[in-house]
């Protein structure tokens, strides 16, 4: 009985060890991406015991469900997003990790703590509250500048919230006030914001990072009454241009036109985007789910995609995975590859004054004419201004609809 007792604990210790060495360890884990100036940009996640990785931003949950383990080590692929990370994996942790994203070449280091659930460490006590609008002025190192508006909201030490910019918005961002300086950040497998400042009254200056690879500084002030210009106003045709016209392969091969039959006498949604935008994902997401709740034989959707895969093959990959990702019954067509830089795009789309963001939505009536252009968008982290879009675009594409 006493060996048979002995044997029996034997094998579970040797499982156990066994699943130690096969998989990550279950539970809360804080990474940190290295970006520049000697800072860290803090994530959270959780593994789930059903293997999943739980991302957390504010009130976002990404789910990962695509951990590969090979030899040493271990792959995290992002749902949709070429980017993934890659480390050498060891009794259920991982080391030496890198964030990498191919096609653009960029290579970040990332460090693990299983165990910890907070975002920022060693945070002060504050007298400060950063709750509500504030008007932004972001300045790069050519010299150019852009406008944002910081809609936050703060519960003591921890604050969430959201920039929208005339491009879109940075999505959900959380952290902490602590003392007089705020940092703040987002990692969703394609955006890796970290957001730094110091608070002076109703006043702010800081630093914004984009990986390793991008920094701007900002400076902002309250203005509970501020607004961007309207999205509505930014992109337009070309003088002496009243309709748009394209022809691309779609991710079969086949050139598709604006001119097609299966466009003809139609209301058309013309999507500019990529695989790689998070933007974009929670625009096709709106899209998709619109497109599907309201049949019509007079509305038709199509994106172009503009992709920084370095080949099509790789851009056909990524834009089949989102596809199926997200459920897209309408055509996506591959508009160009090798980079997704706006002015090579404006030359496929040479009637646009510019293509200023990814993602802009260009609507086309039943007689083929542009009837408005809408540059960025507002997702789900904007709150009422999400609501406020999809308000609107469902009221537009009901009044062409019954033109």
């Amino acid at each position: 009985m006493r060996y048979t007792i002995l044997l029996v604990i034997f094998f579970v210790m040797s499982s156990c060890q066994q699943e130690k060495q096969t998989s990550l360890l279950t539970g809360d884990y804080r990474a940190t991406l290295e970006v520049q100036d000697g800072k860290d940009l803090p994530f959270n996640f959780k593994l789930r015991k059903d293997g999943i990785i739980e991302i957390y931003n504010a009130e976002e949950v990404i789910e990962v469900d695509e951990i590969t383990y090979f030899n040493d080590s271990v792959r995290i692929n992002f749902p949709v997003y070429e980017g993934y990370i890659v480390g050498k994996f060891e009794n259920g942790t991982i080391s030496n990790a890198k964030y990498i994203k191919e096609s653009l070449d960029r290579i970040v280091p990332v460090e693990f703590e299983h165990g910890e659930s907070n975002r920022f460490l060693n945070v002060k006590p504050t007298a400060e509250n950063i709750s509500g609008v504030w008007e932004m002025l972001f300045s790069e190192d050519d010299g150019s500048t852009y406008v944002g508006k910081g809609i936050f909201s703060q519960a003591d030490n921890k604050m969430t919230g959201t920039i929208r910019t005339t491009t879109g918005d940075y999505r959900y961002l959380e952290g902490v006030v602590s003392g007089n300086e705020i940092k703040f950040s987002a990692f969703d497998g394609a955006h890796a914001f970290l957001f730094t400042a110091k608070l002076d009254g109703d006043s702010m200056k800081g630093e914004f990072y984009s990986g390793n690879h991008y920094k701007s500084v900002f400076k902002a002030f309250r203005n509970e009454n501020y607004e961007l210009p309207h999205e509505d106003t930014l992109t337009y045709l070309k003088e002496g241009y009243e309709t748009l016209e394209f022809s691309f392969p779609d991710l079969e091969g086949k050139i598709i036109s604006l001119s097609d039959e299966q466009f003809q006498d139609e209301v058309v949604i013309v999507q500019i985007m990529g695989s790689w935008c998070p933007n974009c994902l929670d625009e096709s997401k709106y899209y998709s789910q619109y497109f599907k709740d309201n049949p019509s034989d007079d509305l038709e959707f199509v994106a172009l995609a503009f992709e920084y895969a370095k080949t099509p093959e790789k851009a056909i990959t990524s834009l089949k995975r989102l596809k199926e990702r997200i459920g897209i019954e309408y055509p996506i067509l591959l508009a160009q590859y090798g980079t997704s830089d706006k002015e090579e795009a404006q030359k496929k789309l040479p009637m646009l004054n510019h293509v200023l963001s990814y993602p802009t939505t260009i609507f086309i009536d039943k007689k083929g004419k542009v009837r408005k252009i809408h540059t960025g968008f507002n997702g789900p982290a904007t709150g009422d201004k999400y609501t406020e879009f999809k308000k609107e675009f469902e009221g537009f594409v009901a009044e062409l609809l019954a033109e």
